[in-house]
């Protein structure tokens, strides 16, 4: 019994590599030593000593017509002192088994890898005979070949199925799964292969972006100011027309009432002529009623630079009202809801001039009559009433400010015209003193131009025949008016020569003949 566990014991070491000393030695190691040493300790990682490698014999190739001597089988290792056989031959069995079966598991996951890898290479063989059959196609090469290699879009990782990527509709150049049919998609316009001659009838637009509120107003003052001077409201609306001006309609009139109402009286008889063209063209009765509402709301701020904005706007109402650019009752609306003071007064003076011209179609002459459209007659008129009024008064600062709001400064050569011929028709000094002094102002002024004054004492020039037919002494008063003119600097020296004056003429006694004595 003991003879056969000694026989088992010795073929376990033998398979574990447990054999005895080469010297023979009756010790034998303990599996303990199999282990290897802790980090700390100084015993070597081998399980042999330097005694036992070195007296290992070193195997030998045999030579080449010679069997190589088989070894011969280790002997068993004797049992360590102090340890029982029995003992360390069960340990021995235990320590040769675990290290065949760790030896067993590493073959086997060996086989299994090998196995796997081969049953991916058939898969993905597989595969591409499957679509090369069903296309009906030759497909790329085959993935062995180097050509074939660079357009192969499996995954070289050797991850995942092997199989294309999104089943052969995705990639560089791939328009597509095979045998996939596309429905019809609208073209893009965005697109970078859009091809506008291509997709029929094109129409082409010129489109242009809305207006802000800063550029309206530097857009539309330049219009009203140039409109100012030629009158034409024809021209006017076509600027207006090549203009986006989108939901700012209503800024359009609110921006002409305004540099109206700090302008002259014949610019606001012209703004009015513009509303009332305005409107159904390229304005709205509502656009133009929100304009108003925006400015009488905006009142407190006009007043600051035009004092008489209330009464003004009033006047701008009534004249739109008359016109028919406004609805009629557009007042209505205000009544018992207004709250500011000034738009209260605008509304009052608008009511009372549609209240006393309700028998009128259109108010005309509420802003008067401009200067340029006013007739000759009515403008001489005018002019001598004005200098009647200032040899009566005397205050030269009032009759200047009636000029100017007559507005006719092409006209200014009648004012010195009619100043001249009243000093002529007048008797005593004071009219020809104070009509030099209004002269002078007037010059020194700019108000009357060096041109206006020479064709003004130049029709009296021409005139003074007539003149004298009217007026015996207008020689001599002319020659003295003259003089004083010249020495204020109101006329040339020129225009002092060009003045006319009579020779004295000597009769002879009545005996003589009536002949002129030489």
């Amino acid at each position: 019994m003991s003879s056969a566990k000694e026989a088992r014991a010795a073929a376990a070491a033998a398979a574990a590599g447990l054999g005895p000393r080469a010297g023979g030695g009756e010790r034998r190691r303990s599996p303990l030593d199999q282990l290897p040493p802790p980090a700390s300790s100084n015993k070597p990682l081998t399980p042999f000593s330097i005694e036992d490698i070195l007296s290992k014999p070193s195997p030998r190739k045999a030579p080449p017509g010679r069997a190589a001597p088989s070894p011969s089988p280790p002997a068993p290792a004797p049992a360590p002192a102090g340890t029982a056989p029995g003992e360390w031959e069960d340990e021995a069995l235990e320590v040769a088994l675990a290290g065949a079966a760790a030896r067993a598991a590493q073959d086997e996951a060996r086989l299994r890898a090998q196995a796997k890898r081969r049953l991916r290479r058939t898969s993905s063989r597989d595969s591409a005979r499957e679509s090369l059959s069903e296309g009906g196609e030759p497909g790329p090469e085959p993935p062995g070949s180097p050509k074939g290699r660079g357009h192969d879009r499996r995954s070289r990782m050797g991850k995942g199925r092997g199989l294309p990527k999104k089943g052969g509709a995705g990639g560089k150049g791939v328009w597509g799964a095979p045998g996939v049919v596309y429905s019809y998609q609208e073209p893009d316009a965005r697109d970078p292969n859009y091809d506008e001659s291509a997709q029929g009838d094109t129409v082409y637009a010129t489109v242009t972006p809305e207006l802000e509120e800063a550029e309206l107003e530097k857009n539309v003052q330049p219009m009203v100011l140039e409109y100012f001077e030629h009158g034409d409201t024809s021209e006017v609306m076509a600027l207006l027309q090549g203009l986006n001006l989108g939901e700012r309609r209503g800024a359009v009139p609110a921006l002409a009432v305004v540099l109206a109402l700090e302008g002259k009286a014949s610019h606001r008889e012209l703004t009015s002529r513009l509303l009332a063209d305005l409107v159904g063209r390229v304005l709205t009765p509502d656009d133009l009623a929100a304009a108003f509402d925006r400015m009488l709301r905006d009142l407190p701020d006009l007043i600051l630079d035009t004092p008489e904005a209330p009464q003004m706007l009033g006047q701008f109402i009534a004249r739109a009202v008359a016109d028919h650019a406004l609805p009629l009752d557009f007042l209505e609306h205000y009544k018992g809801r207004v709250d500011c003071e000034h738009a209260r007064a605008a509304l009052d003076r608008a009511a009372v001039l549609l209240r006393i011209k309700r028998d009128v179609n259109h108010l005309d002459n509420v802003w008067g009559v401009g200067g340029g459209q006013r007739p000759v007659k009515h403008l001489i008129k005018e002019m001598s009433l004005l200098l009647r009024e200032y040899l009566l008064s005397g205050e030269v600062s009032e009759a200047e400010r009636c000029l100017r709001q007559l507005e006719v400064p092409h006209f200014h050569h009648e004012l010195v015209y009619e100043a001249v011929v009243l000093v002529l028709e007048s008797t005593g000094e004071t009219p020809v003193a104070m009509m030099v002094r209004l002269l002078k102002v007037l010059w020194e002024t700019g108000l009357v131009t060096l041109d206006q004054m020479n064709r003004g004492f130049q029709r009296v020039y021409e005139e003074l025949g007539d003149i004298s037919l009217d007026v015996p002494l207008a020689h001599g008063l002319l020659e003295k008016l003259v003089d004083l003119c010249f020495e204020e600097g109101v006329i040339t020296k020129q225009l002092r020569d060009a003045c006319p004056a009579r020779g004295r003429k000597r009769f002879v006694s009545e005996g003589d003949g009536g002949r002129i004595k030489e």
